[in-house]
């Protein structure tokens, strides 16, 4: 697997030797899988702090829900949630803090008050500021495909290249980037699982994972407690399964297994500790001679 070295402030990461863990902090009410469980800024910021114990290289924290069929909350909204969190966070942490956003004047605000990563599930697309914003603070930046938005990803969505079309949407939000001043040193792709995709779209991503490192950028995937694993597991005709079962969670793990196999040099979590050792695991089988 290729390495590649990221550079940022005070921060340096290492992707490929191990796979990187990024543990996800939502500060909302309305996330499918701890909605409101950590909306107390206070509870928030020793959820923080318990992931970095527990071995998060990288802490995402969000504001705005991005399930399927979620709504938008205003600017103002998502910064009162996330900048109290962030300025307590990045004293109490030494791992960085990326922040989880579409709105550039959300990231302008989480990066002044400490955050250090840009985690775009438009890939720049929804704010026209929002490259602006990386390229002036030289921060990384992920990119991640999703076809529509949260509101509307998951109506019927259709691929007739799922693999090529998403390269070709990776080539393009990359030659973006580098335009508007952002250098590829500082990207990172993500496919987007559940982003517009169906069960089979998921699957298929994972499997075929390998194929995006032709891009020669760095892999972020987030797999936990998604649809796509709830529905492979319930019982037919049954209703969805709680995120947070203990079957739900095998099958998180078993799915950053292969996607780890496959080339991911990122995976995105709720459980960390977990996702900790099966990382440990699946890099030594993925680097044995």
């Amino acid at each position: 697997m290729k390495t590649y070295h990221l550079s940022f402030g005070s921060h340096s990461l290492e992707l490929g030797r191990r796979t990187l863990i990024m543990g996800i902090l939502n500060i909302t009410p309305d996330s499918f899988s701890d909605g409101g469980k950590f909306f107390d800024p206070d509870i928030a910021v020793a959820h923080g702090e318990e992931l970095v114990s527990e071995g998060a290289d990288i802490l995402d924290i969000g504001g705005e829900s991005t399930r399927p069929f979620s709504e938008n909350v205003s600017e103002e909204e998502e910064i009162s949630r996330v900048v109290p969190v962030i300025e307590k966070l990045v004293r109490r942490v030494s791992a960085p803090i990326s922040i989880d956003t579409t709105k550039a004047g959300v990231a302008r605000h989480a990066v002044r008050a400490g955050a250090s990563i840009i985690n775009d599930v438009s890939a720049l697309r929804l704010d026209p500021y929002m490259s602006g914003v990386a390229s002036e603070y030289g921060v990384p930046v992920i990119l991640m495909h999703m076809k529509g938005t949260p509101k509307t990803m998951q109506l019927a969505p259709v691929y007739e290249n799922l693999i090529g079309e998403i390269i070709t949407f990776f080539e393009h939000a990359v030659a973006n980037a580098e335009k508007s001043g952002i250098s590829r040193s500082k990207l990172i792709i993500d496919p987007g699982i559940g982003f517009g995709k169906n069960l089979e779209h998921n699957l298929r991503l994972i499997k075929y994972l390998y194929e995006f490192e032709k891009l020669d950028l760095p892999i972020l995937i987030g797999t936990s407690r998604k649809a796509f694993i709830r529905n492979l597991l319930k019982n037919e005709g049954s209703k969805d399964m709680d995120p947070l079962s203990p079957e739900v969670e095998t099958g998180t793990q078993a799915s950053l297994a292969a996607a780890i196999l496959n080339g991911a040099h990122i995976v995105r979590v709720h459980n960390v500790a977990a996702t900790r050792s099966t990382a440990r695991i699946i890099d030594s089988i993925r680097n044995a001679e």
